[in-house]
């Protein structure tokens, strides 16, 4: 097994060795093991499933929520020749039809998923006739309420067990609690315990949080000092564009980047970056996904997260070559009433999210128990018009019943056009021959793109068209035609927003949607808000430790890199002495409040006087103590 494992992984990645625990999760996986992985972002998690997948016949069935994904991890495997698919919302039942039909009878070797398609009766009768060897099921803590982005579909991923019961499960995530690994194993049918845990730890990146008014001048100042590529997030699309063009003014070179983009507008961008064409890029949270750059030397968020997983996930993007970066976070008291405004409109009243259901049914004009499967183009600020409704909330309302399961949303769902000829050689030839003015295009299309007969291939209009001396209108008129006439099937390219409807229509009381699970998600994010508020806001220990100690890591030392570890680092003083006088006067303190000169003098004698005084003025400045309207002092910090 050792020569095999180190092969494939020489052969497909170019790499003589796995990173730290890859191999033991791998030999987990092989020995038939339910396997939970935690690795940071950047940790290399798709390796721990592709190579056991590709040492054993049979297929992987990976299951993701993240299209954007789904779709680079296909194309990054195409590239070294192995066989994969993903089926998501926006294909056609024939292209669904045919890449499954792949898996089943084909030599496909990694069949990618989101949770919805998993249960569809569709995938579920063709499982069942599939050798899977493999189910991993990436971004694993959307399986859990506690989760920062839970996905009730993700649910019924085990229910998929019964079909293949002699099959390992591995379940990867880079952001768990110790509450949510429990829950990954309970909600997959863990049958054994088998944890690997990578400490979130990321010791070349410092964390650095600044309480700034002017953060535009902060960002220009940090975008000159800093060398190398950067990504700066936001909250919105408009400061994209807005905080890009104040840097390019600046003499930085940025660009922005958001999901209203058309699909070349991002690629395009994206492009650009990674070939550092342009250093810095300013963006939503839509960028990042999958990227591989491991050279970013800072990341920077203007807006406060949502919560600590979601800011460690970003700003994990920063140095994963191991070389020093940095990740700012920027905030002033305004953020806080913005973050806790946004939290309230992301979780729209129950009534008024099965109201906009309701209204989305009869704006498609769907009868009840229709619609499944349906991908349909949508207006939202139309909607919004027709149906008297806010955007903000109608938005947050759909973003709700597409975590429940119910519709899959694209803001701009696009993918390249992809034909595939129906008729089988002998037939087309025929075609060719009673139909003369179709077979120079016919000809150059199979030249031009092999595959043709056995599956959707991706084709460009304009390229085409470029080769036979034909405007794209043309080609595409023709395509038309072989589509109408039974040759080929043709999807051509889709810039604009879609709603694909996972389920039938229901009527609105058949909605599971109940009041206390709606309650109960809100208060886990308010939970995870007042977390981030609370890393953002207290200035006295260690940013490192703080994040670390969020996902159940206890007993890591000062990062001694961050701002409040610098901070500290200009006391001159040990980290042993710091930490005995910061306990003796907690302990003091704990008893009385007492005037600063009093509580000087009631510390040992044996530690120098001026190392005394930087101490208190430190906990003083940092919060820890605060000061009574008679001039004593108080403990008013936390043990840790």
């Amino acid at each position: 097994m050792e020569v095999n494992l180190q092969s494939i992984l020489l052969r497909h990645w170019g790499f003589s060795s796995f990173r730290p625990l890859q191999e033991d999760i791998i030999r987990s996986v092989l020995a038939g093991h339910d396997t939970l992985a935690l690795l940071p972002t950047g940790g290399g998690k798709s390796i721990c499933y592709q190579v056991p997948a590709l040492c054993r016949e049979g297929i992987c069935i990976v299951v993701t929520p993240l299209v954007a994904l789904m779709k680079d991890q296909v194309q990054a495997l195409t590239n070294k020749g192995i066989k994969a698919v993903g089926v998501y919302h926006g294909l056609s039942r024939s292209e669904m039809d045919i890449a499954i039909d792949n898996c089943v009878y084909g030599d496909t070797k990694f069949l990618y998923l989101s949770p919805e398609r998993l249960t569809t009766e569709l995938l579920r009768s063709r499982i069942v006739k599939m050798k899977v060897n493999l189910l991993a099921v990436d971004e694993a803590h959307c399986i859990s309420q506690w989760g920062y982005d839970f996905r009730p579909p993700y649910l019924r991923i085990a229910e998929i067990r019964e079909f293949i019961p002699s099959t390992p499960v591995l379940a990867l995530t880079a952001t768990a609690t110790t509450q949510v690994v429990e829950d990954i194993q309970e909600k997959l049918l863990f049958r054994n315990q088998q944890v690997f845990r990578k400490s979130f730890e990321r010791k070349n990146l410092a964390y650095m949080v600044f309480r700034e008014e002017d953060k535009l001048g902060r960002l220009l100042k940090i975008c000159r000092k800093q060398q190398g590529v950067g990504i700066v997030y936001v909250r919105n699309r408009k400061k994209t564009r807005e905080i890009a063009d104040f840097l390019k003014l600046n003499g930085v070179s940025a660009d922005h980047y958001h999901a209203g983009l058309t699909t070349l507008e991002r690629d395009v961008r994206q492009n650009a970056w990674m070939k550092e064409r342009a250093r810095v890029m300013v963006a939503t949270n839509a960028f990042g996904m999958g990227i591989d750059k491991p050279n970013v030397r800072f990341v920077v968020h203007m807006d406060l997260p949502e919560s600590p997983e979601a800011y460690f996930q970003e700003a994990g993007r920063g140095g994963r070559d191991g070389r020093k970066s940095f990740a700012v976070l920027l905030y002033h008291k305004g953020d806080i009433l913005e973050m806790e405004k946004a939290h309230e409109q992301s979780f729209p009243p129950v009534d008024f999210i099965k109201k906009v259901y309701n209204s989305l049914g009869n704006y498609f004009q769907l009868a009840l128990g229709s619609g499944k499967d349906l991908s349909l183009e949508f207006d939202l600020p139309g909607f919004c018009r027709n149906y008297g409704m806010g955007q903000a909330l109608v938005f947050n309302a759909l973003k709700f019943l597409e975590r429940e399961g119910y519709i899959a949303m694209s803001e701009a769902f696009s993918s390249p056009s992809r034909m595939m000829i129906r008729l089988d050689k002998e037939e087309l030839y025929r075609f060719q021959v009673a139909n003369p003015k179709f077979d120079p295009f016919i000809k150059l299309m199979l030249r031009s793109y092999p595959g043709l007969f056995s599956g959707f291939v991706r084709i460009s209009e304009q390229e085409i068209g470029k080769r036979a001396g034909l405007e794209t209108v043309q080609v595409e008129r023709i395509l038309h035609d072989l589509h109408r006439m039974g040759v080929a099937d043709y999807e051509k390219q889709n810039e604009k927003p879609m709603i694909t409807w996972l389920e039938e229509r229901l009527t609105v009381g058949s909605l599971r949607i109940s009041r206390e699970n709606h309650g109960e998600r809100k208060s886990f994010a308010m939970q995870r808000m007042k977390a981030m508020i609370k890393y953002a806001s207290a200035g006295n220990r260690c940013r490192s430790i703080s994040l670390l100690a969020y996902f159940g890591e206890t007993g890591a030392s000062r990062c001694g890199q961050c701002d409040v570890c610098l901070e500290r680092n200009s006391l001159q003083i040990t980290d042993f002495e710091f930490e005995q006088l910061e306990g003796m006067i907690r302990r003091t303190l704990g008893r009385e409040a007492l005037p600063l000169r009093e509580l000087a003098e009631s510390l040992p004698t044996n530690i120098h006087e001026e190392k005394v005084i930087r101490v208190i003025r430190w906990l003083k400045d940092n919060g820890q103590l605060q000061e009574t309207p008679d001039g004593r002092v108080k403990w008013a910090g936390t043990a840790d």
